[in-house]
């Protein structure tokens, strides 16, 4: 076998390893996230090309939007500092503005399917919040 041949073997063996050890691709992120999907319409409106909140989107549990590397919730802006990827959970720290003051943030994300995640809470195992991706409008 020519070295061509063993390099090719080993590259797909390699991804094959890889397919069967765990998810070929990172946890999408993306998109605008609520507590209940049956209340996107509640919590998130269209402003022209974008994406914000209702005027009341507290009262039906509000939610997040993730954008790239930008987390957005009514009151406060995050930038995604590092992430790391670990088979279904995602850790995240965010550069966090409000209108009062700047911080650092962890977010601590498992997947539970393609479309529906829980925040969980470092030191506090039983808490968790689920949040589900509202359908792309």
């Amino acid at each position: 076998m020519g070295s061509h041949h063993l390099m090719v073997l080993g590259a797909t063996l390699l991804l094959s390893l890889h397919l069967m050890s765990g998810r070929a691709d990172a946890l999408d992120l993306n998109g605008a996230w609520v507590s209940d999907a049956d209340n996107c319409a509640k919590v998130f409106e269209r402003k022209g090309a974008q994406l914000g909140f209702t005027d009341m989107s507290d009262a039906y549990g509000g939610g997040f939007i993730i954008d790239g590397d930008q987390i957005i919730g009514k009151f406060a802006r995050c930038r995604i500092k590092t992430r790391k990827d670990s088979g279904a959970n995602v850790n995240l720290i965010a550069a966090c503005a409000t209108d009062m003051m700047l911080s650092s943030v962890q977010f601590s994300l498992k997947e539970l399917d393609a479309n529906s995640l829980a925040r969980l809470f470092p030191g506090m195992e039983d808490m968790e919040i689920r949040y589900q991706r509202c359908p792309a409008r």
